[in-house]
């Protein structure tokens, strides 16, 4: 005789039991690949409705003033975004950073304020009013711009909008969405999701994000590709389909999410998250390998690296070493300058960490469009119209001699530790060099004087390579400095004049360009003439398609993200330098990029 539990389960012929609800497939943009099999977490926020409010005379100024606090609170907000960059992979960090620099513009003297506060002023409308009518009016006038750049046109509109909503936000104090709550393995299912959204989101919480809105180009996009966590975006009738707990499997390669899915439909997802273990297993393995060539020539591999947090991260991709720290994260975030304590324990943390392998430490690289609190009081200079070609790198700290010497006296007394190079940020000049070898010099004779244990021989200091001016006098430069690490992010920038916020003019930025080539080829053999170490800390090197070009270039020594190792080496192994050499000097009699590409993409590929 069956319990009284069973017989519910069961159910009776006059009460069948539930049928389970079918299986749903819901359509979409795959915008970042990969299984995941897990429960829905829906999430809203709250819609801010602004209705049409005028306001009298005597309120103008009020309003104003409301503004402009929205303003400085957005300004905090972004800051703090900025300030979890570091916490972010590389990749995340390039495509996040240049749009937070693209908001705090925005939040300066901006035709998006301006016009704002002229409606306040003329149109007699409260401050939210007039920020969501002066967004609309400029994202309207950047859609109906002609040309073939839809979907960057898209972007610069949405850039306006996520701006205005912000302030909207803030002006009438509504809550932004929290996402600190996502349970472990959740499914992220939204209508939407913003860039600072994404920022927030934790790759080893989520399994994936699937929204109602959006494209395989947008910021949101980018970012989740750059995090590994698989999306679905523009699935229509998302959410009202979907419920909080209601199982789901995502396919982010196919675009689609399946809510009640079949046994036959959970068992093929599995399929596919075992088939994506094994490629992360079989990489793995690559950490115990050599970076070596099939005809035995060695390449070192080294880590860029933001963060100490990442340490653990370089140590299980198998980097030999760090080719760029970035010191910024001692001074981000914080009210005050680091003192050369602060500095000497964050610089030998890192150190005894690496234990044998090399660290290179680039000193300070601030410019006006960069935020940090405590630089910004300690070094009041206005960051001008364009901070890209102001005082920043190496110029500031040359005219701020206190920070470099900080800087130095904390590197020099932890370089004992270990094996410690020293990199200069934006140089243009071999003077430059030479002013900071002098300061660099003084610094040492004045901590021996002091009693503190130095290295016989000092560590090497580096140049940047990454302007075309030092591009071009890399020759004279090479004669100051010990080592080159060559940029191609800025190198490319600012010979391409093309800043890659900028939706009207990204598709021009290309590290592939003729001319970007042949100023990383003079600098390359410039530093190969003398013997001297060169290497690549750009994006280029992470990627396994140029490496090739790369090793046929000259270079034997690439600094990336660390989670692009074992991809990179999966590549080296299989070249021959001679290949590689070969494909180098037909890429450099192109002057076509299309061809350039071709030859890049086409290298290896059978027949």
């Amino acid at each position: 005789m069956k319990t009284e539990a069973a017989k519910t389960e069961a159910g009776t012929a006059e009460n069948p039991p539930p049928k389970p609800p079918e299986e749903v497939r819901l359509g979409g943009l795959g915008v970042s690949g990969g299984f995941a099999i897990g429960q829905v977490y829906d999430t809203s926020e709250e819609v801010v409705e602004i209705a049409h409010r005028a306001i009298a005379a005597e309120e103008v100024e009020a309003e104003r003033a409301r503004l402009q606090d929205a303003v400085l609170l957005s300004r905090r907000q972004v800051a703090k975004l900025r300030a979890r960059l570091g916490a972010l992979p590389e990749e995340a960090e390039e495509e996040l950073g240049p749009l937070l620099d693209a908001y705090a513009q925005m939040l300066g003297n901006s035709r998006l304020l301006r016009g704002a506060r002229k409606r306040i002023g003329e149109e007699m409308l409260a401050a939210e009013t007039a920020v969501q009518e002066e967004a609309e009016a400029i994202a309207a006038a950047i859609m109906a711009v002609k040309g073939d750049d839809k979907a960057g046109l898209a972007r610069r509109a949405a850039e306006v909008r996520e701006i205005a909503r912000r302030l909207v936000r803030n002006l009438t104090a509504t809550p932004f969405r929290s996402l600190r709550n996502v349970p472990q393995g959740a499914i992220l299912v939204a209508e939407t999701l913003t860039p600072a959204d994404a920022a927030t989101l934790e790759p080893g919480r989520v399994a994936a994000v699937c929204t109602e809105e959006g494209g395989a180009d947008g910021h949101t996009a980018i970012l989740l590709r750059a995090l590994g966590i698989p999306a679905v975006m523009g699935c229509h009738g998302l959410t009202g389909a979907a419920a909080r707990g209601d199982q789901a499997v995502v396919d982010g390669t196919a675009g689609s999410i399946t809510l009640f899915p079949s046994a036959e439909t959970i068992a093929a997802a599995r399929d596919g998250l075992a088939a994506q273990a094994r490629e992360r297993t079989r990489l793995n393995k690559l950490r115990r390998l050599p970076a070596q060539t099939t005809d035995g020539e060695l390449v070192e591999l080294q880590a860029n690296l933001e963060i100490p947090a990442e340490l653990p991260v370089l140590e299980q991709a198998g980097a030999q070493g760090i080719g760029l720290l970035r010191t910024e994260f001692l001074f981000m975030n914080r009210q005050e300058l680091p003192d050369e304590e602060t500095q000497v324990e964050a610089y030998r943390a890192i150190i005894e960490t690496m234990g044998e392998h090399p660290v290179t430490i680039r000193v300070l690289d601030w410019g006006g469009e960069k935020d940090m609190e405590a630089l910004g009081e300690a070094v009041p200079l206005a960051p001008g119209p364009n901070p890209a070609l102001g005082l920043r790198g190496i110029r500031l700290l040359l005219k701020r001699t206190e920070l470099l010497e900080t800087q130095f006296a904390a590197i020099l007394r932890v370089a004992h530790a270990g094996d410690v190079r020293i990199l200069l940020p934006m140089v243009t000049v071999p003077a430059e060099v030479a002013q900071a070898r002098d300061i660099y010099e003084k610094v040492a004779r004045r901590l021996r004087r002091r009693g503190e244990t130095l290295p016989d021989k000092l560590p090497p200091l580096g140049a940047m390579i990454e302007t075309p001016g030092a591009a071009l006098a890399a020759d004279a430069i090479a004669l100051e400095a010990d080592f080159f690490a060559i940029g191609t992010n800025d190198l490319a920038m600012y010979t391409l004049a093309v800043d890659r916020s900028e939706t009207d003019v990204a598709h021009l930025y290309d590290p592939l360009h003729p001319a970007v080539l042949r100023l990383m080829q003079f600098a390359i053999e410039a530093a190969l003439r003398l013997r001297m170490p060169v290497s690549v800390c750009g994006e280029m090197a992470g990627n396994p398609a140029f490496v090739p070009l790369l090793l046929g270039l000259g270079l034997r020594s690439l600094s990336i993200n660390a989670s692009a190792i074992p991809r990179v080496k999966q590549a080296l192994r299989g070249l021959d330098i001679d290949d590689c050499a070969r494909l180098a000097r037909r890429v450099m009699e192109q002057s076509d990029p299309a061809q350039i590409h071709e030859l890049v993409n086409g290298f290896g590929a059978p027949g």
